[in-house]
């Protein structure tokens, strides 16, 4: 095991790595001068700078570097804990995680946790269900959750539950009453995934011997699914779960656009459309690192659903 466990920390620390040396690299690809584009963004005339002024604006944010020069010395930073300096907030990027990272956070745990229950929750139902046009209906509906734009399942959420009947708010970041319609957004593509596949798990299920032997020791329907097939039939659930994390926070930005709320995704998209390279990198770092750490806890609780999976085979 603690090879294992050598091991897995190892591709994450190169995972990390690779994200964060490719991200660095696009930025830089990307057309457009981040010293006119920060300046612009502030209201300031590029054209009214002086050489020496610009000259020494460059040097002030590190950006009279060379491409390998500059990525070294901001991988340096990070190795070291330092985020670096935001070019367009003037700030310490750490700082503007603080703040940020909290709502993203709330958004981003409420969303997984309303997914898995409503994920989960279908499945189980059309599982156990044995009226067959019920059945057909219910494992009909992941297939809308998954098809419909998050854009417009946001704004018709709003229209219905903001505008229409008024029970939450239509924008803003105050209150849990103002994290129930961005969640539930953010949580409908999940949540459908989650029960297609888990459906399918509980189909493939019903059809092993171990499942006939459990009706034979005169166990319940629901008694068999809860013991027997659930367990088994979740395991595929595992890894999506880890692969839905990287969904999750990608779908944060533009939910949070759409809801106007104050926290990293909104912050990740100006920090892109004005080139703040050390924001991005830093938002990369942590998203990255979320998704490898939860990826790390699958790996590790399949063995705890299934004894028969290993890591390793046994040396004989």
């Amino acid at each position: 095991m603690s090879r294992y466990l050598t091991s897995r920390i190892g591709q994450a620390l190169l995972v990390l790595w690779g994200a964060y040396t490719i991200t660095y690299f696009i930025l830089y690809l990307l057309p457009g001068d981040p010293l006119s584009i920060m300046l612009s963004a502030s209201g300031m005339e590029v054209d009214s700078l002086s050489p020496a002024q610009l000259a020494k604006a460059r040097a002030y944010y590190g950006l009279d570097q060379g491409l390998i020069e500059r990525y070294l010395h901001l991988l340096w930073g990070v190795l070291h804990g330092d985020l670096g300096q935001s070019l367009t907030l003037n700030r310490p990027v750490t700082a503007v995680l603080a703040e940020r990272l909290p709502q993203t956070l709330a958004l981003a745990g409420t969303a997984i946790v309303l997914s898995l229950i409503g994920g989960v929750g279908l499945a189980y139902l059309t599982a156990y269900v044995r009226w067959q046009p019920l059945k057909t209906a219910l494992a009909r509906v992941p297939a809308l959750g998954f098809s419909v734009p998050v854009f417009w399942m946001g704004l018709l959420l709003i229209q219905v539950f903001a505008f229409s009947l008024g029970w939450f708010p239509s924008t803003g970041s105050e209150g849990v009453e103002s994290l129930v319609l961005p969640a539930v957004t953010l949580a409908i593509p999940s949540a459908a995934v989650y029960a297609q596949v888990l459906q399918r798990g509980f189909l493939d299920v019903w059809r092993e011997p171990y499942i006939v032997t459990a009706y034979a020791k005169g166990l319940s329907r629901g008694q068999v699914q809860a013991r027997h097939g659930f367990r088994n039939a979740a395991l595929p659930l595992l890894t999506l779960i880890g692969l839905q994390v990287g969904n999750t926070v990608s779908g944060a930005v533009l939910v949070e656009t759409i809801f106007a709320r104050n926290g990293v995704g909104r912050l990740v998209q100006d920090a892109v459309l004005r080139q703040d390279i050390p924001v991005v990198l830093a938002v990369v770092t942590v998203s990255a690192a979320a998704f490898v750490v939860i990826n790390l806890l699958v790996d590790l609780l399949y063995p705890v659903l299934d004894p028969r999976i290993t890591h390793s085979p046994k040396v004989t």
